[in-house]
């Protein structure tokens, strides 16, 4: 297959149009850099473009009927949308599945200590990372506080111009000889990620600090237990009436400061981290909340856990996505089991999620004639798993087929890829676990460098194509 840089082909109007798409993922990149955060973006613009509760709607004993458009919310981390078609839901639907979670380091339930005069949140990563790259750079908090009352409260430090940000410390160069011969994954140890978060007493023990002549005599008084720690509490409780006892109700997110940037001179790429798989998120979002009219019934259907092997309530594991589509047979055919079975089965999907664009400076890494490339459009997976496709959808050639002619009629830019080299390593998707309903399913995503990195790279022309191809399949 050929290869074409597709910067070349546009016109004015879809170089504008390029560029509308491009500044609205950024805002949605800055906005939404935790599950949650992501769910609640995208109620907030499904409810503009006039999608209602699925849960109100059941609550009033209502129907759904072509062309309505409703959304349902599973613990604030699972988001999916549906716009009923023109053929009963039983029919099949077209799906565009992402996930909204991404790489990162987590607070632990019990985080707060105070070690030789310095404050830190005890961590745990989340997700495959390289622990050495989280070291030495500003990262903000991120997250939720529930008292045992039941209020929540968000947490969000380090975002703002104002704001202070944290860090996880490294070793300076000059006594790092041990450390640097050791092996990348074991650089840094897991149990130093903690975060930097405090190094100033409570206020008492400033006074005795400054009225204290002697150098011992100011030490003393700086180790006074826990005064540090006791310092970041207050603070903690002026600002979110938070206790200690509540970080074991609390979810923090602990990810890389600041906003998504244009890369590049030409500023034809983003930098930004968490668009692994955001890019794909968003860009199912903007699809779906554009198309206005197709034959079958079309999802967006945003999930959590990808990372860690989607499991648990909010994963693709778990019974969410087959519960709502129950309750949506309900709604537009009656109830009945087998119909949703049928709608599951006859269904087709494109399990959104990114790519590993070719790197020519790792390009030992990469098998070039099965890679994809920067501004080559949207790359298609037909398997992934690693090695011998171990864990791998493998989607058929007559749906392949089917998706070609598809984005060739709306003039969409693709490629098709895999992972890397054969027996170099591999990765998965939420694919399979969709696979299982017996649906036709496919990875279809954007191609990104420095994937799994606190900043990864997209190319601006693919995630454009992005979202024509999605638009493209919920036509389908």
């Amino acid at each position: 297959m050929e290869r074409k840089n597709i910067w070349s082909t546009y016109t004015s109007e879809e170089i504008t149009e390029l560029d509308n798409i491009s500044t609205r993922y950024k805002a949605c990149l800055n906005e939404g850099k935790t599950e949650r955060e992501c769910v609640e973006l995208g109620v907030r613009l499904a409810q503009e473009a006039g999608y209602r509760d699925l849960n109100d709607v059941m609550a009033e004993g209502g129907t759904l009927k072509t062309g309505d458009k409703v959304y349902a919310v599973c613990m604030s981390k699972m988001l999916a949308l549906f716009r009923i078609g023109e053929e009963p839901v039983s029919a099949g639907m077209n799906i565009l599945g992402a996930h909204i979670d991404s790489p990162r380091i987590d607070v632990k339930q019990n985080p707060l200590y105070e070690n030789e005069g310095l404050a830190y949140l005890d961590t745990h990563y989340y997700g495959g990372i390289k622990k050495y790259q989280w070291v030495a750079q500003p990262l903000a908090l991120h997250g939720v506080v529930v008292k045992k009352d039941g209020t929540v409260t968000k947490i969000n430090i380090g975002e703002e111009e104002g704001d202070p940000v944290f860090v996880i410390t490294d070793l300076l160069v000059h006594l790092a000889q041990e450390q640097m011969e050791k092996k990348a994954s074991k650089v840094i140890d897991g149990e130093k990620l903690d975060l930097l978060i405090g190094n100033r007493p409570a206020e008492k023990v400033l006074e005795e600090l400054q009225s204290a002549d002697q150098t011992d005599a100011k030490e003393n008084a700086a180790e006074k237990s826990g005064q540090i720690k006791a310092n970041v509490l207050r603070l903690l409780r002026e600002k979110y009436d938070m206790d200690e006892e509540d970080f074991t109700s609390a979810e923090l997110e602990i990810v890389p400061a600041g906003k998504a940037r244009d890369c590049g001179l030409d500023r034809s790429m983003i930098l930004s981290y968490g668009q692994d798989d955001r890019v794909c998120a968003f860009t199912s979002l903007f699809a779906m909340l554009d198309v206005t009219e197709a034959k079958k019934t079309g999802c967006c259907l945003l999930v959590d856990k990808e990372e860690i092997g989607s499991v648990g309530a909010t994963g693709m594991h778990s019974r969410f996505f087959e519960n709502t589509v129950a309750e949506l047979i309900a709604l537009t055919e009656g109830e009945s089991e087998i119909k949703v079975r049928r709608a599951l089965a006859n269904s087709r999907m494109l399990s959104s999620d990114v790519s590993a664009a070719y790197d020519p400076m790792y390009a030992e890494a990469f098998e070039k004639r099965s890679s994809a490339f920067f501004a080559n459009g949207i790359t298609f997976n037909k398997f992934t798993g690693s090695r011998g496709k171990s864990g791998s959808n493998d989607a058929n050639a007559e749906y392949i087929a089917a998706l070609r002619k598809t984005m060739d009629d709306a003039g969409v830019a693709y490629q098709f890829a895999e992972l890397g080299r054969v027996d170099l390593g591999g990765g998965g998707t939420i694919a399979y676990i969709m696979a299982n309903y017996g649906m036709e399913v496919i990875d279809s995503g954007v191609a990104v460098l420095n994937m799994h990195a606190p900043y990864e790279v997209s190319s601006k022309a693919d995630v454009y194509e992005a979202v024509k191809g999605y638009r493209a399949f919920l036509k389908m």
